[in-house]
């Protein structure tokens, strides 16, 4: 089912045309704020702000408070566009277009304390591209580079290295925000923490994001590659959370679930090479449901030698099934872009505009494998419409501080479901069964109790928002009321509404 909504406030224009921006407000043609990599709403904006600086956003939200409950005008803040339930657009609203502001004064420091200053409309590749010439790089990521980094920020930015230095809201020395009430802030831990706390996984409920200085780190220039299947889930859970929890590790840990797939084996062998050629060639994985344990070592090539040593000892420890290993040698922005390889191939399959039901689970380690039964066991038949992910994370990574929502325990999964969708097929590639499917994990996650929080989330009614928040309501509805009282911001989130007063 995709919901679109196409009116527009016919009063909008007439009050937005007389503002004095460096950009410029675009009227018509504006279906594109209206679309999303979820593909599943489309609602239309009375106008798009294309802002040229900080200035004419702060003056676009300072003009809709200051015109006040008698307005409809809500704004919401469009990166690259990869939301996937609407929550970048504003129905009638007015959408800024971030990418407006890419490219204005990406700044790297070196030194003691070295770190990049950004605009929040730029990409994550194109900042890890900038950085790399100073041979630097950010700690934290995201599995898709080609987003917006006050996009991530404002949810949290998790990927397989998270387990090791959190999700990047908790790599961030500095934001700048415009509140709801077009207010210019600088925060950090130090100056105005709270609100620099509250924006941070907020879902862009108290401010944009408009600015960001990211700490950075020596980058290396290789990376090890490695891919290993498991036929029972116990021992591959177990082996992960050795691997979050020792000293001498992998960089990175991430995890699939691979059912009902042909060829996996073979597929592999275009870009990974067996340990085993004879045995890895007679592994069958059809119509099984396997699990993959997706590692990473970074390295110099100087030091090549000493990392194939501690990597064999680190995979002496694990219990894959030996004659799966595969291993890869790339470059360090060959194995952080990956997907983007994928995007490419998808593009030219016609298979990356439609739409993404996707679900994001951050499930206990406590009731993982309870989950792992029923769902990997039973609700989920095959995973050939998209990857299903399944890693650990350590909560302590996380600061707890700020507006990310998270299970109560000190160990969690992540776990992703991003299948693409037919919107015209009626199997199990289609848009309604693939939304119903969601739907029987979500109702077998409240019945067993699971305590699972969703990441990227999505409700229709505050009573819902209020049971995922829990303890963290009362926090956010101050916040709200503090940097946003009118609910201007974000209304594609569907956590406030702004109350509408006419004389």
């Amino acid at each position: 089912m995709v919901i679109k909504l196409r009116l527009c406030s016919s009063a909008a224009p007439s009050s937005l045309e007389a503002l004095q921006v460096d950009g410029h407000f675009s009227f018509v043609q504006n279906e594109f704020a209206a679309r999303d990599f979820g593909n599943q709403f489309h609602f239309l904006p009375s106008a798009v702000l294309h802002p040229k600086s900080v200035s004419d956003i702060a003056t676009t939200i300072r003009h809709v408070w200051q015109v006040g409950p008698g307005s409809e005008l809500t704004v919401a803040v469009r990166g690259h566009g990869h939301s996937v339930q609407g929550q970048a657009q504003a129905p009638q609203g007015i959408v800024i277009n971030m990418k407006s502001l890419k490219g204005q004064g990406m700044q790297v420091h070196t030194g003691k304390f070295p770190h990049v200053d950004v605009s929040a409309g730029e990409l994550w590749i194109d900042i890890l591209q900038e950085c790399l010439k100073f041979g630097l790089a950010p700690k934290s990521w995201t599995d898709y580079l080609h987003l917006t980094v006050g996009g991530t920020l404002s949810n949290a930015g998790i990927s397989g290295q998270a387990f090791r230095h959190g999700p990047q809201i908790s790599n961030i020395d500095q934001l700048e925000v415009v509140t709801g009430k077009g207010e210019v802030v600088i925060c950090s831990e130090e100056q105005n923490a709270d609100l620099f706390h509250g924006v941070l996984g907020g879902l862009g409920q108290f401010g944009i994001i408009t600015r960001a200085k990211i700490p950075l780190e020596p980058a290396p220039k290789m990376v090890k590659w490695i891919r290993v299947l498991y036929s029972d889930f116990d021992t591959f859970a177990r082996d992960q959370e050795r691997l979050i929890s020792a000293e001498n590790t992998f960089d990175y840990v991430e995890g699939l679930v691979i059912v009902n797939k042909t060829g996996l084996i073979h597929n592999w062998r275009s870009s990974f090479n067996p340990q085993d050629p004879a045995k890895a060639s007679r592994f069958i994985s059809d119509r099984r449901t396997l699990f993959c344990l997706e590692l990473t070592k970074n390295f110099n090539p100087e030091n090549a030698d000493k990392i194939e040593q501690e990597i064999a000892t680190i995979l002496s420890e694990l219990n894959y099934i030996a004659s799966t290993l595969f291993m890869s040698e790339v470059q360090y922005i060959e194995f952080l872009d990956r997907v983007h390889s994928a995007e490419r191939k998808l593009r030219s399959k016609g298979l990356w505009d439609l739409p993404h039901p996707w679900l994001n689970l951050l499930v206990p380690k406590s009731k993982i494998h309870n989950f792992a039964e029923v769902v990997f066991g039973n609700i989920l038949r095959d995973t050939n419409n998209g990857p299903v992910l399944v890693y650990p994370m350590n909560k302590y990574r996380w600061n707890n501080k700020t507006s990310a929502v998270l299970p109560e325990e000190d160990i969690f999964y992540m776990v992703a479901f991003l299948p693409h969708a037919i919107p015209s097929s009626m199997q199990n590639d289609g848009l309604q069964f693939l939304i119903s499917l969601n739907n029987r994990i979500l109702d077998f996650c409240k019945t067993a109790q699971l305590g699972v929080k969703k990441y990227l989330p999505y409700y229709t009614t505050q009573e819902e928002w209020k049971e995922h928040f829990g303890p963290q309501w009362e926090v956010f509805l101050r916040r709200k009321s503090a940097y946003d009282p009118l609910a201007i911001l974000a209304p594609g989130q569907r956590i406030f509404h702004k109350a509408i007063f006419t004389i």
